[in-house]
């Protein structure tokens, strides 16, 4: 399959859809420890070495949480997506591109659709997306679990071999290159790995090259 061919569009949300130097996933993470010193009663050094050990062995910090804790999934996602969006502003040239883009729209994040909603709003972009996918959706078990995937193909029902996703963090990817999708990674630098087969440094730019053509990988 080439890019050309793709149908259905799936795009992760933070890091990807706006660039990191929005500084947004930062304000979670300070949320995510202000939650640990509370509820798990640690020191905030030791929520910091908690949450990214969760992140890794895990997917995510919630599904860490909820395995070696019992932690509520309602209450921890409520409080560490309350944060402030005024970093994000519209942005027109990514809402071109994706209009421009043949077949459905969708996102899919290890964070809330609520929270999706609101950061898709905050970039002028509330008409560009078919659906909203979230972490809730997926039967809180997170990218890269491909019961994660799994979950949100049988509810969006697209089809993965004309499927592309988009994410930032490359691990992510690996499912959806087992399933024959095209996989472009968003970020400053590539990732090593068959299964990265584009590499985007600005999603806007990428997207408005796929116009009338196919982008060779990169």
């Amino acid at each position: 399959m080439a890019l050309a061919d793709v149908r259905t569009w799936i795009f992760d949300l933070d890091n990807t859809l706006y660039p990191p130097e929005a500084r947004l996933f930062a304000q979670i993470e300070a949320k995510m420890r202000e939650w640990m010193v509370r509820d798990l009663e640690v020191t905030e050094a030791e929520a910091d070495r908690l949450r990214a050990l969760y992140w890794r062995e895990h997917g995510t910090t919630l599904a860490g949480l909820m395995a070696r804790h019992g932690t509520h999934p309602d209450d921890f996602l409520r409080h560490v997506h309350e944060i402030d969006l005024s970093a994000l502003r519209p942005d027109p040239a990514l809402r071109t591109a994706l209009g421009a883009l043949p077949g459905r729209r969708i996102v899919f994040t290890n964070g809330t659709a609520e929270y999706a909603g609101r950061v898709a709003a905050a970039l002028g972009l509330e008409e560009a997306f078919d659906a909203l996918y979230g972490i809730e959706e997926a039967g809180l078990v997170p990218k890269p679990h491909k019961a994660a995937f799994e979950a949100i193909r049988r509810l969006d029902g697209f089809d993965a071999a004309g499927a592309a996703m988009f994410e930032d963090d490359a691990r992510n990817l690996l499912v959806p290159h087992e399933w024959g999708m095209e996989t472009i990674h968003v970020a400053p630098r590539r990732a090593e790995g068959a299964h990265v087969r584009h590499h985007a440094r600005d999603l806007a730019s990428f997207l408005g090259g796929l116009a009338g053509r196919t982008p060779a990988p990169s």
